[in-house]
């Protein structure tokens, strides 16, 4: 699952510069900006970590997001690896489509290149959350929300009318952060919330509202250090803004999240839905960190698994005015002592070659 290479890797990270296709009728929302915040902050952190890195301007401004990062554009990519790149960090959204799944231009580098993220025919198959919780659902063992699918063609009134508990969450099948999502209370905002989201996109999923305590759970990839998929401690959500955890470019995730201790431990839900998540990352191949966000059903209960996100923020502290930009995975492994350019050095270790990536194949 793991391999390193013994040279010093010289770092370019990729932006999302390509615009996600149409997948299933349904499109991607793009980040405003496309992801070039953290990416600053890995480049930044990477270099004053001593490793080698490559940027496409000759000095970046610290103050600016711009010119650390390449465009996941083809001639992007091309230019980083022609710039001396021996390893790409895409931070970016990937789909089978892009670049570096189908570049002919980069097929010559692909045995010797390596990659940070994961396959992108894995991410264009499981960041439609409805499929994977779908398979999920059709193999058990796994603790998820009840759920229901909604396309343009079926019966919005007949769905609406057949639900009886409220509130019910709506979001996008192919979503990012919180864009889209929304807790319902009633049969009008249910209805109203539908046709605002199917004007965006052909295909609604809603679930079951999960009332008890969000937590955030990082899967990591297996490493030299550890050759299992695992997991770190869950980092407990709050202050939401009705039900919905806010969008971490609105409320910066330190200001509600806390990592989970010692003696909250000793609730053996924790410890379950930990497993859970190690096992959804095992089974469909992660080669990269993955971030799983969980919920009780009610207060005291045990866990469901609800959003299985293939690209974790990855902002982090260390450019100047960034102190408060520690996203939830860099919480959770602050919390076992890595600050964040230790995790992105441990991510960057457990890069993988390009020609592995292209031949990923779905376990479904």
């Amino acid at each position: 699952m793991y391999s390193q290479s013994s040279r010093a890797p010289t770092v370019a990270v990729l932006f999302q510069d390509t615009d996600p296709p149409i997948i299933n009728g349904v499109r991607k929302p793009r980040k405003p900006g496309g992801y070039q915040d953290s990416g600053a902050d890995i480049v930044y952190t990477l270099q004053s970590k001593g490793i080698n890195i490559v940027t496409p301007d000759s000095s970046p401004q610290v103050s600016k997001n711009e010119g650390w990062c390449f465009p996941d554009t083809e001639e992007g990519i091309y230019s980083a690896v022609k710039s001396g790149a021996t390893h790409l960090w895409a931070n970016t959204i990937l789909f089978d489509s892009h670049p570096l799944q189908k570049s002919e231009k980069l097929a010559p580098y692909a045995s010797d290149l390596r990659v940070v993220g994961q396959p992108p025919s894995m991410v264009e198959n499981f960041d439609d959350k409805a499929y994977l919780n779908g398979k999920l659902g059709e193999l058990g063992g796994y603790t998820l929300p009840r759920s229901w699918l909604l396309s343009k063609s079926d019966d919005l009134e007949a769905l609406v009318k057949s639900i009886d508990r409220f509130p019910v969450v709506g979001k996008p099948v192919r979503g990012r952060g919180s864009h889209g999502v929304k807790l319902c209370h009633d049969q009008d905002q249910l209805r109203e919330h539908i046709t605002a989201l199917l004007g965006e996109s052909p295909l609604v999923m809603l679930e079951e509202y999960l009332a008890g305590e969000e937590a955030t759970i990082t899967v990591m990839p297996p490493s030299p250090e550890r050759p299992e998929h695992w997991s770190t401690l869950p980092v407990s959500r709050f202050n939401h803004a009705d039900g919905i955890a806010p969008y971490n470019g609105v409320v910066a995730v330190t200001a509600n999240s806390r990592v989970i201790t010692k003696e909250d431990m000793k609730d053996p839900a924790y410890g379950k839905v930990m497993k859970e998540c190690e096992r959804v990352v095992k089974l469909i191949g992660a080669t990269a960190p993955i971030r799983i966000d969980v919920r009780r059903f009610h207060e005291g209960s045990g866990f469901a698994i609800f959003d299985i996100n293939m690209k974790p923020n990855m902002t982090g502290p260390g450019r100047p005015g960034r102190e408060d930009q520690a996203s939830l995975t860099v919480m959770a492994t602050a919390a076992m002592g890595w600050d964040y350019g230790t995790l992105l050095q441990k991510i960057l270790a457990n890069a993988q070659l390009l020609s592995t990536f292209r031949v990923y194949r779905s376990p479904f």
